[in-house]
């Protein structure tokens, strides 16, 4: 199951709301964040996910919930703003080890909103919306009452059909957000690069029809039409089967799997399953074995994180493409 889907949440008993976030002294502000916030030209509005922040100088202590927003974070630099982080679905990218490891985990899948307080943080970004479940008591509206400013990342709320765009807007936003607005672009320039050129490789090339196993029993749990999963899928030389399904993620029934006849199965490595134990559970499966992709055992791979809206997905592209169009992308 995945805590992706608000279904699968348990539901806590409300948390006491009365603690109040302590301020910080002066001379722990972050190296860089007086200078960003003149350079940067501060006050500064958002709008994310419908609420509405007006910055007076970027945050100076920062609590990260999901792995995709604690790698925006340190892509762009802003490590020394980090005073705790939660729940990762796998390990991060080996560039980031370093920096991750000096920041103190405070909880490992989701913190209560106490163990959040105790790090005294006045900024947190979530990765999904399960990172402010009111009913844990970590509502984005119990935070504001606390003084602290929230974010949360946009998939969770987009509403374009763009993906990509969302993504850059995401670290464009964070980006001004925390005064660093030049890193943020330099990576969305580069990411841009990036896609170019993998799209290069790539063109002219019949896409492969693509089904995406995340989870699930008695049904799939799947990349639908509307999140990055389905760009990523799309830009990498294929074509989701469930795109129809009108959300990041949800279930589809197995019949439905048989009918679209996948050639290539793209399955989410991340969690207690592995990914040979899924490969196993399709492959042993009756119900299947007509399949296009299961007759002919035509599997890719993909870490969660690198199929949610983070810094990882332009790689991601080029990874994916590589399993899916091997003769094109090596040449």
């Amino acid at each position: 199951m995945s805590r992706r889907t608000p279904a699968l949440i348990a539901a806590a008993v409300l948390l006491p709301l009365a603690l109040t976030a302590c301020s910080t002294p002066e001379g722990d502000e972050p190296t860089g964040n007086k200078a960003a916030a003149k350079s940067d030209g501060f006050p500064y509005t958002v709008t994310n996910c419908g609420v509405t922040t007006t910055y007076k100088a970027p945050p100076k202590r920062v609590v990260t919930m999901n792995q995709h927003v604690t790698e925006i974070m340190l892509e762009l630099g802003l490590t020394k703003s980090l005073v705790g982080t939660a729940y990762l679905d796998d390990k991060v990218l080996p560039k980031y080890a370093k920096d991750y490891a000096s920041v103190p985990v405070i909880a490992k899948e989701y913190p209560s909103y106490e163990q959040v307080l105790a790090s005294n943080p006045d900024f947190v970004y979530g990765g999904y919306s399960s990172a402010f479940t009111a009913g844990d008591g970590r509502g984005r509206e119990a935070f504001k009452k606390a003084g602290i400013e929230t974010r949360l990342n946009t998939e969770s709320c987009a509403k374009a059909d763009t993906p990509m765009e969302t993504l850059y807007e995401e670290i464009r936003e964070v980006g001004r957000t925390f005064g660093v607005t030049d890193r943020a672009e330099a990576w969305i320039k580069q990411a841009e690069a990036d896609n170019a050129a993998t799209a290069k490789k790539l063109k002219d090339l019949k896409a492969l029809p693509v089904f995406v196993y995340d989870s699930g029993d008695k049904t799939a749990f799947t990349a639908g039409g509307k999140g990055i999963g389905n760009e990523l899928i799309t830009r990498a030389g294929g074509t989701n089967i469930f795109a129809d399904l009108d959300k990041s993620f949800g279930d589809a029934s197995w019949e439905n799997v048989v009918a679209r006849k996948p050639e290539a199965i793209v399955i989410y490595d991340y969690g207690a399953t592995t990914v040979a134990q899924k490969k196993k559970r399709l492959l042993d499966d009756p119900a299947l074995k007509d399949v296009p992709a299961i007759r002919n055992k035509r599997f890719a791979v993909m870490p969660l994180s690198d199929a949610v809206l983070g810094v990882r997905v332009p790689a991601a592209v080029e990874k994916l493409a590589a399993q899916l169009h091997p003769a094109a992308t090596t040449s």
